[in-house]
């Protein structure tokens, strides 16, 4: 099975080489950084260890991560990673063992099901982490406990969500459409621990809120589009 890696950066010299070093070399058939204008030698670390690493200068979260899956090559499972080692990547057997058991198309890594250091995950972010996965039991049925990052899809399904949300927002997106699609998405368990370095969203309750506001937007929205765009039955 051919696993592309795909770890967003920005500014994550101090983190990078921790992750890099740590992703099984044996599940992983190619790893793609992809850089928003470091400046602090993210990319000369990321290519030292053996990355395959890309420059998009255009800002978002879900743009990087766009831009490494169309980068991708030919794999069948694509795994995405934050480069600030708050995952861990050598747990990446945890989040592959369902979808090559079969049981899954879409694997989420729990920050929230597992131990964690008291530090890692501040009160206000994971209190927003648990709102909107509840919001998405009530209202997609989908039985999940966060939002969390370290996640991997089969390739194939994921070009046929056609995501293009280019924010933080892009991490929902993958999940609403999925299960509204019809495709098996499954939370597994995995360890959280204080990120290296200082988030640029979480690090702070303004950009926490802000991101937190528009995910629950969003899976609010995305809901009643489904709902206009159904199919009406009639007997």
């Amino acid at each position: 099975m051919r696993v592309s890696v795909i770890i967003p950066t920005y500014n994550e010299a101090q983190a990078i080489q921790r992750v890099l070093a740590d992703l099984p070399s044996d599940l992983t058939t190619e790893v793609i950084v992809v850089d928003s204008n470091s400046t602090d030698g993210t990319l000369e670390i990321a290519a030292r260890m053996g990355a395959r690493v890309l420059t998009e200068p255009r800002r978002g979260y879900g743009r990087a991560c766009l831009t490494g899956l169309a980068a991708a090559n030919s794999p069948d499972v694509v795994v995405f990673l934050d480069g600030d080692y708050s995952d861990r990547p050598s747990e990446l057997p945890i989040l592959l063992a369902p979808i090559t058991e079969g049981r899954a198309d879409i694997t989420l890594g729990s920050r929230l099901r597992k131990r964690r250091s008291a530090v890692a995950m501040p009160w206000h972010q994971a209190f927003g982490n648990r709102l909107a996965a509840r919001l998405i039991r009530v209202l997609y049925g989908l039985e999940i406990s966060d939002l969390g990052p370290f996640r991997a899809g089969r390739a194939e399904v994921l070009r046929a969500l056609a995501l293009e949300e280019t924010t933080y927002g892009w991490a929902v997106e993958m999940i609403l459409k999925g299960t509204l699609a019809g495709f098996r998405v499954v939370e597994v368990p995995v360890s959280y621990y204080p990120r290296i370095g200082r988030s640029k969203i979480s690090g702070t309750l303004k950009g926490t809120v802000g991101a937190g506001w528009f995910i629950l937007s969003l899976i609010v929205c995305y809901h009643f589009r489904h709902r206009r765009t159904r199919p009406s039955r009639r007997s």
